[in-house]
């Protein structure tokens, strides 16, 4: 039984609970937040037998092992500091942090003090980028000429008054940084190292100090082009989060509003596995898609060591700081491509 605590009871904890509820090898024993009746509520709802407005305090226990992090995204590079000095395992929230020297900070010490460091990006747990994956792998697409990504969402501008923190370059970035960030770390993903990126963004209707709209295109090294577009300025809710691969072999889109439904899937071989295309959509009405459960079971048997290596290595099932630092650097280069906008200390 892997004992997990988790620090920032806010609006992607719920995920991470629940999560956590429905793995038979593994339980929240401890939960933190600054803000007291958030910690205390969380505490009551999932039945965690202690929680705390203290972060030191909770990382004192022993029998924690695993320390969850959803703060905002400067602050995950200090909380997984802290975690892994105390010697426990860290699993973070997406982006790994703000700025990539702070990350290579946090990866720097996960490694000196022998834990495991996890960035949560679910997304590749989707059966249908699994599937994707797959297909990728096996080079079914030939030679990749264009991989485009759209994330037309909707956030109003309650939801940055909410929190002080959200749209702020210190603790959040913009639109690229936090709403798109799974999408940022697809295309990288599947169109591998980068050459050049070039970004034109604007805050245009949010109150905010980041961008609100965006949209970026990418020189990969394979020869490839790649393009992000990116706004939660979508009218009157979230419509699309989609990822497209064209290829001199195949042709693949997902969409939903959290590439969760394959559209288009078209190659000129076929295999077996083509007939569950039509099986793999699932229906979200969350962003946030199905993958934390088990983004949650890969991770507790990979810490517990249990189970068939070859699965666990596989790296589309879980994301270790080396490959989500990898997504970071791509949002680095995309904020500090921006010519509209004075450059971002996010990017150092």
């Amino acid at each position: 039984m892997l004992n997990i605590g988790l620090i920032g009871c806010g609006r992607i904890s719920k995920n991470h609970f629940e999560a956590i509820d429905k793995l038979e090898n593994a339980r929240c024993i401890a939960c933190c937040d600054i803000i007291e009746e958030r910690a205390r509520k969380a505490s009551e709802k999932y039945n965690i037998p202690y929680w705390t407005t203290d972060y030191e305090k909770m990382l004192m226990n022993k029998e924690i092992e695993l320390v969850s992090i959803c703060t905002p995204s400067g602050l995950h590079p200090e909380h997984g500091i802290l975690a892994a000095q105390h010697g426990k395992h860290v699993l973070t929230e997406k982006p790994m942090a703000c700025r990539l020297g702070e990350a290579d900070r946090m990866i720097q010490v996960c490694h000196k003090a022998g834990v495991k460091l996890f960035v949560v990006l679910q997304n590749r747990l989707n059966p249908s980028i699994q599937l994707l994956r797959r297909a990728y792998e096996e080079g079914r697409f030939g030679k990749i000429y264009m991989i485009t990504s759209n994330v037309f969402w909707t956030r109003p501008q309650e939801y940055y008054d909410m929190a002080p923190w959200r749209g702020t370059w210190a603790l959040d970035g913009g639109a690229f940084m936090n709403q798109a960030s799974h999408y940022v770390d697809m295309v990288q993903w599947f169109g591998g190292p980068i050459n050049e990126v070039k970004s034109i963004t604007g805050t245009l209707a949010r109150n905010i100090e980041a961008e609100d709209t965006g949209s970026a295109i990418i020189k990969f090294q394979n020869g490839a082009i790649g393009n992000i577009n990116v706004t939660v300025l979508t009218y009157p809710k979230n419509l699309e989060g989609s990822i497209t691969i064209l290829g001199e072999n195949g042709t693949v889109r997902i969409g939903g509003i959290a590439m969760n439904r394959i559209e288009h899937w078209e190659f000129a071989d076929k295999r077996d596995y083509d007939q569950k295309v039509k099986e793999v959509g699932t229906n979200s009405d969350s962003v946030y898609g199905f993958g934390h459960q088990g983004y949650y079971d890969i991770i507790t048997r990979i810490i517990d060591k249990c189970s068939d290596s070859q699965l666990l290595d596989n790296n589309y099932l879980y994301v270790d700081g080396i490959e989500g630092r990898k997504s970071l650097e791509l949002l680095s280069k995309i904020y500090s491509s921006m010519k509209n906008v004075k450059r971002p200390y996010t990017v150092l």
